[in-house]
């Protein structure tokens, strides 16, 4: 899953990326409202993490562009205003929700999976056939046998499944589970579901991820040999 953190200042900045990549999140910054909204209307983000204080186009702005533009992206405000009328103001601005400086890591991470579940209209857990993810605790099953995985094989098992019975093309698999540092050619992809396919085999799940010939890969619920 892919996220835009939009915050000018370099320590929060710095602690929630790096918190969000150990929950195996696709992360991108940008310090300023200009470029954060540039961020949002060029990339597909899953949620965004907005400053409202941040310089240039306030995060009010951002959002209500970014709303303006025909988004349903989640955008969580994170801001010191703190006022009954500060937090009317941003959810009626677009925000889906209001998180208020200083804040734990723990309450942004489960705001943002409150969220995430929302718009995918997921439980806690996702599954596929015998296949079972956890994304809380990043545990994933395949039957009663469990998978060790490293945190990017299961940030592409958890998006493909995320998306079971839908095409997923090597350009989106790109966009949500790698960020903007990322400047390869998309056959790491191809590297990467060769990795999982052998511990989903060895675990039992035989076929789980199917090639589609031009187009990308695709999770089915239903696939004989599963």
């Amino acid at each position: 899953m892919r996220v835009l953190i939009i915050e000018d200042e370099p320590g929060i900045a710095r602690f929630l990326k790096e918190g969000l990549e150990e929950e195996c999140y696709a992360v991108d910054v940008a310090s300023d409202g200009k470029s954060g909204l540039d961020f949002a209307m060029v990339n597909d983000y899953d949620l965004i993490l907005l400053d409202w204080m941040v310089p240039g186009i306030s995060g009010v702005e951002v959002c209500r562009n970014i709303r303006q533009s025909g988004s349903s992206v989640p955008i969580l405000f994170l801001t010191a205003r703190d006022t009954l009328e500060d937090v009317v103001f941003g959810l009626e601005s677009g925000a889906n929700d209001y998180i208020k400086k200083p804040f734990e890591f723990e309450e942004v991470l489960a705001r943002i999976r409150v969220q995430l579940r929302s718009s995918n209209q997921d439980g806690d857990s996702l599954s596929a056939g015998p296949l079972t993810i956890n994304p809380v605790t990043h545990q994933v099953f395949c039957g009663s046998c469990e998978l060790s995985l490293t945190p990017k094989e299961f940030a592409l098992l958890e998006y493909l499944v995320r998306n079971k019975d839908r095409p997923c093309s090597r350009s989106r698999i790109i966009e949500h589970v790698w960020d903007t540092q990322f400047y390869s050619d998309t056959s790491v992809i191809d590297v990467y579901i060769n990795f999982l396919r052998r511990k989903l085999e060895a675990a039992g799940c035989d076929n789980l991820i199917q090639t589609m010939r031009g187009i990308g890969y695709i999770v089915r619920e239903n696939v004989k040999g599963v």
